[in-house]
C-alpha cells in the first residue's frame, strides 16, 4: 500500500508540472495576441470607438454611463450609446438646440466660427464666420439666437431679419470682461456670466494679459434694457456656466479656476445655487457641490437642468483619465451618476424633438446620448 501511494503521488506531481507548463505556454501565447497597452486608455479597456459608424458596444446600459446612486437609473435610457457626432474644432463650446430648425448650434472659440449639425442627415456646416470668438449660445422664447462674444466683449441677439442687437457690452461705463454663458428667464430677462477667460489671445483677446475694467460678476438684463449686477465676484469668483431650475426659483452658477494671465481671485471649481425672488433678487447663496468625485476634482463649466430639477454639469478633470465628461446631481446636491468621455467636456444642452437627447461639447468634438428624461428649458 505504501508503494502504491508513492506511485500515485509521483503521477500527480508529474501531471501538475505538465499542467503548469501548458498554462505558461497558453498565457505566453495569449500575451502575444493581446499585448499590454503602451499607455493607459482614457476610458474603456479595450479602447472603444465613439464614432457614428462604430460597432455596437451597448447591450443594455452604455458602459461609460455610470450609476453612483440608484436614482440615476431612472434617468438612463437603456440601449442608448454615447456617439461622437463630429470632430474638428479647436475648442467646442456653447451648444444650443434650435427646436424650429431642428439643429444643434455651437461655437468653436479659437476657430472664430459657429457650426451647425442638422438632425435630419447629420450634416455639419459653418453657420457663422467670423463669430467674434463667441462662447455661450442659447435661443430665447421667440427663437432668436443669443451669443456671448469674447472678441467684442459683449452679449448680442440675432434678430429674425439677420440684424444684430447688442444686449450688453458695458456696466456703469466700464467694458465687460468676456461674457461666457447665458440663460433666459420667462419674463424676458437675460442672465449672463462675465469671467476673464476670453482675454486670452487664443480665444479672441487682444493681448496676453487680462485687462480688467470690472470684477467678474453675474448680470441680468431686463426687458427694458437695464443691466443689473446680481452676483458679485466676492461671492462667486470667475462665474462660468449658468442655468435656472425648471420652476425658475433657483439659479445655478459654476465658479471655475483662474485662467492664464489673470490676477483675480479665481474660483475653486465649484457650483453655487441661489434662490430667485419674484423681484429677480437673489438670496440664500450657498455651495451646491464642490464637484469632487472619488477624490478627483471634476471642474465644472456648463450647466443644464432636467425637468425634475437634476443638475447636469460638464466635467473637466484635467489629466485624471476617465473623469472628464458629465456629472449629474439631484436638487439636494447628491451625486447620482457620471458620463465618461474621452475628452474634456466644456458645455452641454438638451435637444431633439422631445428634448431627451444630451449634446456635449467636448474639446474638439460633439457627443450625443439619449437619456430617459428631458431638458427643462429652451436652448
Amino acid at each position: 500500500m505504501k508503494f502504491m501511494t508513492a506511485s500515485i503521488t509521483r503521477r500527480s506531481l508529474l501531471a501538475t508540472v505538465a499542467g503548469a507548463v501548458v498554462a505558461r505556454r497558453s498565457m505566453s501565447a495569449q500575451s502575444r495576441q493581446n499585448p499590454p497597452a503602451s499607455a493607459p486608455t482614457v476610458i474603456s479597456n479595450p479602447p472603444r470607438d465613439f464614432g457614428p459608424d462604430a460597432a455596437p458596444t451597448t447591450y443594455f446600459n452604455d458602459p461609460d454611463v455610470l450609476t453612483i446612486d440608484r436614482a440615476f437609473d431612472a434617468l438612463v435610457q437603456p440601449n442608448a450609446a454615447i456617439r461622437r457626432l463630429w470632430t474638428g474644432a479647436l475648442w467646442a463650446e456653447g451648444p444650443a438646440w434650435n427646436s424650429q430648425g431642428r439643429y444643434l448650434l455651437w461655437s468653436d472659440i479659437p476657430g472664430n466660427r459657429q457650426l451647425r449639425w442638422l438632425e435630419d442627415d447629420g450634416r455639419v456646416s459653418v453657420f457663422r464666420q467670423p463669430s467674434n470668438n463667441s462662447n455661450g449660445n442659447t435661443f430665447d422664447r421667440q427663437g432668436r439666437q443669443l451669443s456671448c462674444e469674447h472678441a467684442t466683449r459683449r452679449v448680442v441677439r440675432y434678430e429674425h431679419d439677420g440684424s444684430v442687437t447688442v444686449i450688453a457690452d458695458a456696466f456703469q461705463g466700464k467694458r465687460l470682461n468676456s461674457p461666457n454663458d447665458i440663460a433666459v428667464h420667462p419674463d424676458g430677462g437675460i442672465w449672463f456670466t462675465d469671467p476673464p477667460y476670453g482675454a486670452q489671445v487664443y480665444e479672441g483677446g487682444a493681448t496676453r494679459t487680462v485687462n480688467r475694467e470690472l470684477p467678474t460678476n453675474v448680470y441680468r438684463v431686463g426687458p427694458d434694457g437695464r443691466i443689473d449686477m446680481v452676483i458679485p465676484e466676492a461671492q462667486v469668483p470667475d462665474p462660468n456656466g449658468v442655468t435656472f431650475s425648471p420652476d425658475f426659483r433657483r439659479l445655478y452658477v459654476a465658479s471655475t479656476g483662474k485662467g492664464p494671465g489673470d490676477t483675480g481671485p479665481g474660483g475653486k471649481g465649484e457650483v453655487y445655487v441661489y434662490d430667485v425672488g419674484t423681484d429677480n433678487k437673489l438670496s440664500n447663496g450657498r455651495l451646491f457641490t464642490n464637484c469632487i468625485v472619488d477624490e478627483i476634482k471634476c471642474g465644472p463649466d456648463g450647466l443644464r437642468c432636467d425637468v425634475d430639477g437634476n443638475v447636469w454639469v460638464s466635467s473637466n478633470a484635467g489629466r485624471a483619465l476617465g473623469y472628464s465628461g458629465v456629472t449629474v446631481w439631484n436638487p439636494a446636491g447628491t451625486l447620482l451618476g457620471h458620463i465618461r468621455l474621452p475628452e474634456v467636456c466644456a458645455n452641454l444642452t438638451f435637444g431633439g424633438p422631445r428634448r431627451n437627447r444630451l449634446f456635449m461639447a467636448a474639446s474638439q468634438s460633439i457627443y450625443a446620448l439619449y437619456v430617459a428624461t428631458q431638458g427643462a428649458a429652451p436652448g
